[in-house]
């Protein structure tokens, strides 16, 4: 089961830290998607289970950051200077596998999502 959590609301140029607690069997890949209202779900950031790979949107880039905790089981997505344009609901998502997609299709197992609004 995935966990998604972290969301609010932050004004633009804020930052926020989103989670994914992934429970039962260890994944391969950890991907996180957006989505806005009446938009399709686009690709954010994913990385592999032991952390060592990681890809981002580039929208993304050098805003957004990916990471896990080892530990915890936890994937943490920490979004810096966000922007209105960001506002969307939140999903992470799983597969097997080493290669890390970008298409929502290939991911079998989502969590629920987080709402994120940046207000302007």
């Amino acid at each position: 089961q995935l966990q998604a959590s972290g969301g609010g609301l932050v004004q633009a140029g804020g930052s926020m830290r989103l989670s994914c607690a992934a429970s039962g069997r260890p994944f391969d890949i950890l991907g996180w998607f957006r989505q806005a209202p009446g938009k399709e779900r686009d690709f954010v950031a994913a990385l592999t289970w032991d952390g060592r790979r990681k890809a981002l949107a580039d929208f993304a880039k050098g805003r957004f950051t990916i990471s896990r905790d080892d530990s915890k089981n936890v994937v943490w997505l920490q979004m810096d200077s966000l922007e209105p344009e960001d506002t969307a609901v939140y999903y992470c998502a799983t597969r097997e596998g080493s290669i890390l997609y970008s298409r929502s299709s290939e991911y079998y197992y989502w969590g629920q999502g987080t709402q994120v609004t940046v207000s302007s």
